[in-house]
């Protein structure tokens, strides 16, 4: 299968900058390399509104830390519906400043409010404590709807990568424990199996950006 002409000048561009392999980086030095090619390559367009929040410690649940957030709102209707978006980076880097230009995309083109969430990283965070801030915040969202100007019948999860997979785990646990109910999930290329035996893992391990060893 041919590649998008698109994605082929993408890696052509990012192969002659010259990065090094992320697997060669530390975590500190993966997030700084992150954070330089999305200055590069992203797009992040005009937005109605944009702001950052943080749910405090108090409104969630057991020993949670804060969640930070950043909401980009694409009107100034003042109920819209919802997408809580989590970030790629296989759960040790990415932050919402890598996600800018995505997130005033989504909010842009679906007409909704898009709340990027900032959930703690790996490995200074062990598992779960990404899924556990997304699940919290997801929630906290719901049960303050009105506050935020959100209609509680159409929220919904999405993520790209890891985020995907973070969006997909928040779907599980919502419909496990009854709360919150989501309309639908937004899934792009999801992390969805732990296996590194199947097909796309073996035909695309080279050339393509993220390596299998990456």
């Amino acid at each position: 299968m041919s590649l998008d002409p698109q994605v082929e000048e993408l890696l052509r561009e990012i192969a002659e900058l010259g990065y090094p392999a992320l697997e060669d980086c530390t975590p500190q030095e993966a997030r700084k390399l992150l954070a330089s090619r999305i200055d590069g390559f992203s797009e992040t367009g005009d937005i109605a509104i944009s702001r950052d929040g943080v749910v405090p410690a108090d409104e969630l649940p057991g020993d949670l830390q804060a969640i930070p957030y950043r909401v980009y709102r694409p009107s100034d209707e003042p109920v819209l519906p919802a997408l809580v978006y989590f970030h790629g980076g296989g759960w040790v880097i990415g932050d919402l400043d890598t996600h800018e230009g995505i997130c005033r995309a989504l909010a842009n083109s679906a007409g909704c409010a898009v709340f990027s969430v900032d959930y703690r990283l790996a490995p200074e965070h062990k598992y779960p404590a990404a899924a556990d801030d997304c699940y919290a915040f997801t929630r906290w969202l719901a049960e303050n709807s009105e506050a935020q100007g959100v209609d509680p019948g159409k929220i919904a999860v999405g993520g790209d990568s890891a985020g995907g997979n973070l969006a997909a785990v928040v779907a599980l646990m919502a419909r496990d424990s009854g709360s919150p109910s989501l309309c639908c999930q937004l899934l792009i290329y999801p992390v969805t199996d732990y296996s590194y035996e199947t097909e796309s893992y073996l035909e695309n391990a080279e050339g393509y950006g993220l390596t299998l060893a990456g």
